[in-house]
């Protein structure tokens, strides 16, 4: 009998064709559990179906109720917001963002914001300036503090001998200056009646006096005994001002101890609030921005005590009483940049004149020589290697520091005028290249 064929393709497999073909591999059986207890034979659990909005639930098995629909809104609609759906309590009405009132309000709020911190600031004006001066203090002296580590000392045995160096260095200018000037006070007090005598035989000061009764009104005035008081405002007021410079003197030391002892935190809690991308350079900056206002104070103070052992050397050979108190205050004095130097000039040779008047006029001669000779040869060599700053901007930021800040803004004047020079150079001016 032939075999059947399909149009159009190859013969159809007959019956043992079919049997010989290798029946399909079937499913493996489903896993049996037993209850361990009872040997009871649990059935094997459905599989559930997956779909991408998740498993279907089984056969007799309900799922949870859908969620009523919201009903449709015309996105054109102006009061449509899509981004705010509907509450238990109803749908939120139109903001009021753009209300002119609470634009007037929010306004009104920065400005009142805007006079407390003012305010808050300077009324805490005087507490902050301490701060300040207690942390330039600290960055100038911790290079004092690294040149002893430098030479196997601990930080904290460093600290300490520094901070008694600075401590000693008061005890001696109190010591030094403070009875001086209580006798020559004193003094001056009592020979006013003399000095009066002598001014008296002067004929262009007697014909003033008998015009004006110049002298008579002055003997009367310094020798009532307010004329101590009232150069201070009265013992209260002058009692005021010893403790309040006491106080504050106490304060910056103290102060100053703190940050000398941990300025090594407060510099990485500072470079830490820079974004780690920009904190490599922003502590190679600030590294020598501290490196350059310390070797600013260290210059300040070489200078000034060249300046003071001069002084001393020079007044006493010239035999002026009180050398070494003398020599102190201009040593002190010749710290403010511009007036400082000056001030200190003024005062010896005003204690030289009433040597007599030719100490005094040597004086005001050697003051003018010296002023020159630290002005353009001592000051410049030892300035130049720790602080790299323009005369320019020298005057200026002693300028602007002391119109600020007085003679405190005058010492940071310098040393803020070489950071924002370092500032301008390394970051603003490369960056105004590259665009």
């Amino acid at each position: 009998m032939p075999e059947p064929t399909s149009p159009g393709g190859p013969p159809a497999p007959g019956p043992q064709e079919t049997s010989a073909a290798e029946p399909p591999a079937a499913a493996p059986p489903p896993a049996v559990e037993t209850v361990p207890a009872t040997g009871q034979v649990l059935a094997p659990a459905a599989e559930p179906i997956l779909t991408s909005a998740g498993p279907l639930p089984s056969p007799g098995e309900t799922g949870p109720a859908p969620a009523p629909s919201a009903p449709l809104r015309d996105p054109a609609d102006a009061s449509f917001d899509t981004t705010i759906a509907d509450g238990p309590f109803g749908r939120p009405g139109r903001s009021m963002r753009g209300s002119p009132f609470v634009f007037g309000f929010t306004a009104a709020l920065g400005v009142l914001t805007a006079w407390w911190l003012v305010q808050a600031v300077a009324s805490a004006g005087s507490v902050l300036l301490l701060i300040v001066v207690s942390l330039f203090l600290a960055v100038g002296l911790n290079p004092a503090v690294e040149a002893l580590q430098r030479r196997n000392l601990s930080r904290l045995l460093a600290i300490t001998v520094v901070f008694l160096g600075v401590i000693a260095l008061f005890v001696v200018f109190g010591l030094a200056v403070v009875p001086p000037l209580t006798t020559q006070f004193t003094e001056f007090v009592e020979n006013v009646p003399r000095y009066v005598q002598e001014l008296q035989d002067n004929p262009l000061v007697r014909d003033l006096d008998q015009r004006f009764q110049l002298l008579e009104k002055l003997q009367q005035y310094v020798t009532s005994g307010d004329f101590g008081t009232q150069m201070f405002g009265g013992v209260l007021g002058l009692g005021t001002v010893l403790l309040g410079a006491v106080f504050n003197s106490l304060t910056v030391l103290v102060l100053t101890l703190y940050f000398l002892g941990s300025l090594t935190s407060i510099k990485e809690m500072g470079y830490r609030l820079v974004p780690r991308s920009r904190r490599t350079r922003t502590r190679l900056l600030g590294d020598e921005i501290i490196q350059r206002i310390g070797g600013y104070v260290a210059g300040n103070l070489i200078v000034s005590l060249i300046a003071g052992v001069t002084t001393f050397l020079f007044l006493s050979i010239m035999r002026v009483p009180y050398a070494l108190a003398l020599a102190l205050i201009v040593a002190l004095t010749d710290l403010i940049p511009m007036v400082g130097a000056f001030i200190g000039a003024g005062v010896a040779s005003l204690v030289g004149f009433f040597v007599s008047p030719t100490v005094g006029i040597v004086c005001i001669v050697f003051f003018t020589v010296y002023q020159q000779v630290e002005n353009y040869l001592i000051a410049p060599k030892v300035m130049l290697s720790s602080v790299d700053v323009p005369p320019l901007a020298t005057v200026v930021g002693a300028l602007l520091g002391g119109a600020l800040l007085g003679v405190i803004g005058a010492l940071l004047g310098i040393p803020i005028a070489a950071a924002v020079l370092l500032i301008l150079r390394e970051v603003v001016l490369p960056r105004q290249e590259r665009l």
